[in-house]
């Protein structure tokens, strides 16, 4: 903590993904040392009250976000006749082909341990209610992710995994029924992505194509965005409403995540602590802050300046502006007329030199 900055320049940072309700309790200690404001994300049915009740509890440091993790979305269904075996057969062994005995195995052991699937029907419900409780709520944690194995017990350590994941296009029907939803009523996305960047190319031009130029109305957020900087450089120049955030948990994992952070534009980028620790959110934030100003030869505040002139702010500066355009929403589509001139009133650094 001896490298952050004051509290005057902490309070305009903004974690824009993190899951401080998974962690077993916060404390309100926590919460009251708490300086910056987060995003905090809902997965599964068990953390949408516990999102709820911290932005409740918190309504000046927590933004909350509603919605269906990739991870837990083997636990929906669209069929109100299903029963709870036939849905789980469905899954994990009509899409195997001809299964094996080990994943028959798996599978019986399994059915014991997982919930009774909900409908896809309640959970749009549920989400609307939960959007509807928060005007500045925002739909997430939803994705897509390949990579994903179903473990016997989600909450048990160490996992012990199954060897099935959960199919690609049930996972996008959950995906696009939550973020038609989103779309409708004017609410920000946090996107999952793993090892679904075709997928996630292809989503993106299929609710452009559905909904119009309504689906500029939001801002979407790739959150720990693990793209190459060709991909996203190309979804960042087709799609004017998508960002990309990092974090230091995920993306310094990845060779190439400077060149990530160098391709992408200034006005387009967003950072998280993605951590479900709240203790770390501020210190996990602020270092990948540094990073990213590094890339891109950003100065960082020391002391919040009384008069902001953006032809010369730093970082933190550069970050606020990015968070309250995404925040804004209502972007103008590619390709229209009025998006060069609109996009420098929205960053009036677009076309200055970097500040030094």
């Amino acid at each position: 903590m001896a490298d952050l900055p004051s509290d005057d320049v902490l309070r305009h940072v903004v974690d824009v993904h993190c899951h401080p309700t998974d962690a077993p309790q916060i404390s309100p200690e926590a919460m009251d040392q708490l300086q910056i404001t987060v995003c905090a994300m809902a997965s599964r049915e068990s953390d949408q009250p516990l999102v709820r009740n911290l932005a409740t509890s918190n309504p000046s440091k927590v933004i909350p976000c509603f919605g269906y993790h990739p991870w837990f979305s083997h636990f929906i269904t669209t069929d109100p006749t299903i029963s709870k075996e036939e849905h789980y057969n469905r899954l994990f062994l009509d899409h195997a082909g001809e299964p094996t005995s080990e994943q028959r195995d798996a599978l019986n052991v399994l059915l014991g341990l997982l919930p009774t699937p909900r409908l896809l029907v309640h959970i749009q419900d549920e989400l609307r209610q939960n959007l509807a409780a928060f005007p500045h709520a925002m739909l997430g944690e939803v994705g897509l992710d390949r990579s994903f194995h179903v473990p016997y017990n989600f909450d048990a350590s160490p996992r012990r995994l199954t060897p099935f994941t959960v199919p690609l296009d049930h996972q996008l029907v959950i995906l696009e029924a939550q973020l038609d939803i989103a779309i409708e009523l004017g609410r920000n996305a946090s996107i999952h992505s793993v090892k679904s960047q075709q997928a996630t190319i292809d989503l993106l031009s299929r609710l452009h194509k559905k909904h119009g130029d309504s689906f500029y109305r939001i801002s979407i957020d790739m959150h720990s965005c693990g793209f190459s900087p060709e991909t996203w450089k190309s979804i960042e120049t087709k799609y004017t409403n998508v960002f990309l955030s990092l974090s230091m948990v995920i993306n310094q994992r990845h060779s190439r995540f400077k060149a990530l952070i160098d391709a992408c534009a200034d006005d387009r980028i967003l950072v998280e602590s993605d951590y479900n620790d709240i203790n770390m959110s501020t210190s996990q934030t602020w270092k990948m802050l540094t990073i990213v100003a590094e890339v891109k030869k950003w100065s960082i505040e020391t002391a919040w300046p009384s008069s902001l002139d953006d032809r010369k702010c730093g970082a933190v500066r550069h970050f606020e502006r990015n968070w309250e355009r995404f925040c804004r929403g209502d972007h103008t589509p590619s390709g229209s007329r009025r998006s060069a001139k609109r996009r420098r009133n929205d960053n009036p650094n677009s076309s200055a030199s970097s500040p030094s």
